[in-house]
């Protein structure tokens, strides 16, 4: 069988018969093998649609099919000729001897995928030295490509100005057609494109234009020493060229003077009131940009008709966008993938705002250019109008903007993208009116935030604040709010967390709980402190000879004062009082939130928090009494701890009991139940733990933990001149695994060291409200380094949040954390010397946080129920910090994360997901949240329809009542109050083994049950916790049932019935809230 190489126009042809489906099926080439076309049953095809056994006749069909088009391409009718028979056998027969004998390269599994199988066919036909089949195989399948597995960021720019994933095998198959054309050895492509890609991928480009890479392929093919392939390649890309610019001439002269499907047109009001008429064009640019990757269950067309709902002529250009962004924002709900689809659509109007880009001028190609062009201009103008800091001006813009990459932006989903517009990104305000407008893009700001905290670095600045700016732009980590409102600014108050001590007097009162308050919440402080000492009611003055009307009307003055002062203008202040169990305003305190009562002494804008000592929980559990006391005669309790604690109180008790003191006595169970209560009742007071707190804390030598913060997951001394501070941000867990579902270790410690430094930083830049605060601040160094995305890393494992693998999970990543945590800490300690008060810390006396347990449960006197070994080496730790010492006094802390794990797309910090479908609230609007791993998996499983996005919005998410889910996705997509209180307890408990200061740890709890409360809180004791924060009960939904247009719709809906429990729970919840519960209406 002699046939010549392929022309260019027969290459043309081929394709054409390939891309219209012209096969010449008449042809039944399966007949040549004779009726032996079977095969060893074990190989089977692997495709999109499913598996399916291999037989010779179909690989007999795929080589006939790709010879008969070559045949035809040159005018040949004479096809199916007894000797093109006898080749397409003898081809067939080989290729399928060779793969039963396993020779050519497949799967272990003998699961071939259909490149595998063309690969192999390609291989023989090259054997026969029949290239010019090959070629034409290779051409008749490229239309089927599928992704391949090399996963890089760059973004291909098509010559029509379409953006699409970067694919290797696209790439690879070109280059294939090169080498085949030359009658040579195809195989060798594979080592050619993984240059090419390597290129592509290290020279950190957002995106490439196709003539780019075709550059690159020339030059690899040349450095490899295939001169005659490369010659082959150009000629081929000018023959091309020539080809597409006859087809331009053609298309503009065929044209006709209207576009049939041309939309109507609408007249555009602009802000400087002239008008222009709008067409669409640029939103059928935006949909394209924005469906990048995405799985989306409407077309673009349909997507097309959507957002043009309810534009009318006439209307502004803010209300144009402002329609089309919000009939997106509508789409979220029928696709998870909407959520991104509508986050993007929002960032092409942001670049419009900010940069001089425009979408039908420049296109998405000109984005990376376009940034990089702006950043000096951006950064001079923000100086000039006070909302940067002149620092910046001192960085190499040149390197900062080589590194920008506006192609991350294609993450953030839609409540990511509205939170960062509405409340983070810059505004210019200086403009004359009412006209405001942001200076800076998503990208822009993860720069300036990096900026900001490594511009105090004396060498190597830009490649630290480069080295930060690629883990926020990845979702590798994010520090607090504070932190990205104000790093780069003027004003950089960049700490999240203040905890402080009042003492008892009014100097104290006044100044450090009122006054000092006001202006750490100014500057975005949220707040937490102790106000144990302040005399209870009845308390003897000393000064007047009257008698004290106790703590609350002092906490009154606080609650008013966070109402007051908000935090930066940005959001309402927060502050939560802390209380110890044997305070004699104890009974009042615990009622400070109640709806009902003198509301005079309440406080409903305030958190408030117990601090228990372990005394108590002893008593209670054996059902004694316990003593109440005024602080200001037993002042000493407050500053002491476990066993001195006990010893003292036992001192008080003995005094009262002989008359000497004051005192009052109540069971204590009954103390416990009115605190169990409250709690249910109101969210408040928290239940924290004063003795795992203080016991198991590095600093004991140093001072006394007073109280927790905002937020509990803060545990830090506090006294007369010092107002702890902690500087927090939050590794994101999901983004550090592997494919298969492991931990990243490697990954994982270059996140933390980079995020250890940066927060190291934050205590030499920050900008302090206070004397005290500064105070503690330098002397101690602390920082808080925490995590989010736990449930969205169960859910890539596989793991269901409600099992025992999740609590190993738990234990096993935050021993990981802890090791490269303290070890970072440690190795900054080298290079920029020990905290100050490092000598006689737990540190220095050779204890880390996991060893402290077993000193909790001496102190105790019982056991704590928690398994104390670990998977990793720790001796190489502790020898550095013996020989180095540590950078910060504290490392660890697991904050809420509410905001930034939005920003960062994720789940917040440790919890489980809330519900699978529901409306999420913030100052940036309402949302409707769809779990996208959830939507994922029923596409995967072809349940993804618009009946199944019924059923999950009627049921609010809940999969229990739906038949067709297979149990095995009810349980890993079970929801917070699905999950076992005990099990979440267990969890929490495995990480703060490794934690050396606390976490916020909410608790959920489906039904009204004070028993279950009681045993859930008893257990977080036992089990070593320090803090726990919200109790969770169920609470009314705000997802639109709609129940009886879905019926008119045919949709068959699964009866929901409210449990009494749930019904109380739902009014419990309303009640809070001031509002009527729907829920159950």
């Amino acid at each position: 069988m002699a046939i010549s190489k392929i022309t260019f126009e027969e290459d043309e042809a081929i394709k054409r018969m390939a891309t219209t489906q012209e096969a010449p099926s008449r042809y039944k080439w399966d007949e040549s093998l004779n009726g032996d076309g079977s095969m060893d049953n074990s190989l089977r095809l692997r495709a999109n649609d499913g598996e399916s056994d291999i037989a010779l006749g179909d690989i007999a069909n795929t080589v006939g099919n790709a010879l008969a088009k070559l045949m035809m391409s040159k005018g040949e009718e004479d096809v199916f000729t007894p000797q093109n028979r006898d080749f397409v056998a003898k081809v067939a027969r080989t290729v399928g001897e060779r793969f039963q004998v396993n020779e050519l390269g497949q799967a272990e599994s003998s699961r071939l995928s259909e490149t595998d199988l063309y690969r192999g066919i390609e291989r023989v036909l090259i054997e026969n030295n029949a290239h010019d089949v090959a070629r034409s195989l290779v051409i008749d399948t490229a239309r089927n490509v599928a992704q391949s597995n090399e996963k890089i960021s760059v973004r291909l720019i098509r010559r029509n100005k379409q953006v699409v994933s970067w694919n290797e095998n696209k790439i690879e198959i070109a280059i294939r057609k090169a080498f085949l054309s030359q009658q040579k050895d195809s195989a060798l492509a594979v080592l050619v494109t993984q240059s090419v890609t390597g290129r592509v991928r290290d020279a950190g480009q957002a995106f490439i234009h196709i003539e780019e890479v075709q550059d690159i392929v020339q030059e690899e093919l040349m450095k490899a020493g295939h001169y005659k392939v490369a010659e082959a390649y150009i000629l081929y890309r000018s023959q091309r060229s020539l080809q597409r610019a006859d087809e331009l001439v053609t298309s503009e002269s065929e044209a006709g003077p209207t576009d049939a499907k041309q939309q109507e047109l609408l007249l555009i009001t602009q802000p400087d009131g002239s008008s222009l008429f709008w067409n669409g064009e640029d939103l059928l640019e935006r949909i394209k940009y924005a469906s990048i990757d995405l799985d989306l269950t409407l077309s673009e067309e349909q997507i097309e008709t959507e957002l043009r709902r309810s534009l009318f002529s006439e209307m502004s250009a803010a209300e144009l966008q402002a329609t089309i962004l919000l009939n997106a924002k509508a789409l979220m709900e029928r696709d998870a993938d909407f959520a991104r689809f509508a986050g993007r659509l929002l960032c092409t109007y942001i670049y419009e705002e900010v940069l001089d880009w425009d979408i039908l001028r420049d296109g998405v190609g000109a984005l990376k250019e376009a940034h990089a062009r702006y950043l000096p201009e951006y950064l001079r103008h923000g100086v000039e109008i006070k909302r940067l800091s002149p620092d910046l001006l001192q960085y190499d813009t040149e390197k900062l903007g080589a590194a920008l990459d506006p192609s991350a932006d294609l993450e953030f989903d839609y409540l990511g993208i509205q939170t960062l517009y509405d409340r983070y990104l810059i505004v210019d305000r200086t403009n004359t009116g009412d006209e405001e407008s942001r200076i800076e893009t998503p990208q822009l700001f993860w720069m300036r935030v990096s900026m900001g905290l490594f511009h105090n670095e004396v060498d190597n600045k830009e490649e630290r604040a480069v080295s930060l700016y690629n883990l926020y732009k990845n979702r590798r980590f994010c520090s607090s709010t504070p932190t990205l409102f104000n790093s780069g600014t003027p004003h950089s108050q960049l700490s999240s967390c203040y905890l402080y001590w009042v003492d008892d007097s009014i100097e104290g009162i006044m100044e450090r709980g009122i006054t000092e308050n006001a202006y750490l919440s100014k500057w975005a402080g949220g707040l937490g402190g102790s106000w144990t000492s302040v005399r209870g009611m009845g308390g003897h003055i000393q000064g007047t000879n009257g008698k004290s009307q106790g703590v609350i009307p002092f906490l009154k003055l606080h609650n008013d004062l966070l109402v007051a002062v908000n935090q930066g203008g940005k959001r309402r202040g927060s502050g939560c009082a802390y209380l110890e169990t044997w305070h004699n305003d104890i009974g009042e305190f615990l009622e400070l939130r109640k709806n009902t009562g003198d509301d005079r002494r309440r406080t409903h804008d305030m958190n408030t928090a117990n601090w228990v000592p372990d005394l108590f929980m002893k008593r209670m559990e054996a059902r004694e009494d316990w003593t109440l006391f005024c602080s200001s005669d037993a002042p000493d309790l407050h500053e002491t701890y476990g066993r001195d604690f006990e010893e003292r109180y036992l001192v008080y008790e003995a005094k009262a009991e002989r008359g000497e003191m004051s005192s009052e006595k109540v069971p204590a169970i009954d103390l416990w139940k009115r605190m169990l209560q409250m709690i249910f009742e109101t969210g408040h007071p928290w239940i924290t733990f004063k003795d795992a707190c203080n016991v198991r804390s590095p600093q004991d030598h140093a001072g006394v933990i007073h109280s927790s913060n905002l937020c509990t997951e803060i545990t830090l001394n506090t006294g007369r001149d010092e107002t702890a501070v902690c500087n927090l941000g939050s590794v994101v867990l999901d983004n550090h695994l592997t494919e298969s579902g492991e931990l990243d270790l490697a990954k994982l410690r270059e996140t933390i060291r980079i995020a250890v430094r940066a927060l190291d930083n934050v205590i030499d830049i920050n900008f302090y409200p206070t004397q005290p605060a500064r105070n503690a601040n330098l002397r101690h160094r602390p920082i808080g380094l925490g995590v989010m995305g736990l449930q969205n890393a169960l859910y890539q494992k596989g793991v269901p949040f409600a099992s025992e693998e999740a609590v190993e999970f738990n234990d096993e990543f935050m021993e990981a954390i802890a090791y490269f945590a303290y070890e970072a800490s440690s190795d900054l300690a080298k290079e920029k010397g020990r905290y100050e008060s490092y000598e006689g810390s737990k540190w220095d006396r050779g204890l880390l946080p996991p060893d402290t347990v077993d000193l909790l449960e001496q102190e105790r006197g019982q056991a704590v129920d928690l398994p104390r070994d670990g998977r990793m080496d720790w001796e190489p730790i502790r020898q550095k910090i013996a020989s180095q010492g540590m950078r910060n006094s504290n490392v660890l802390a697991i904050a809420p994360t509410a905001t930034i794990s939005n920003i960062m797309g994720t789940s917040p910090c440790i919890e489980p997901l809330y519900k699978n479908l529901y409306v999420k609230s913030n100052l940036s609007g309402d949302f409707i949240v769809l779990n996208r791993h959830l939507v994922n998996a029923l596409k995967g499983r072809g349940l993804w329809n618009e009946d199944m996005m019924n059923k999950l919005k009627y049921l609010d998410g809940d999969l229990h009542d739906i038949a067709e889910l297979p149990n095995e996705l009810k349980q890993l997509y079970a929801t917070a109050f699905d999950v076992d209180p005990m099990l979440m307890i267990a969890a929490a408990a495995r990480r703060q083994k490794w934690i050396d200061q606390s976490q916020s740890v909410n608790l959920f709890l489906a039904k009204p049950d004070l028993k279950r409360l009681s045993h859930m809180y008893r257990a977080a004791w036992r089990s070593g916790l320090k803090t726990t924060y919200y109790l969770r009960t169920l609470g009314a939904s705000n997802i639109e049932k709609a129940t009886i247009a879905l019926k008119k719709q045919g949709v068959e809906l699964p009866e929901k019935e409210h449990t009494a429990e749930e019904r109380l729970a739902c009014s419990i919840e309303a009640m809070r809230n001031g509002e009527e519960c729907e829920a159950c209406q």
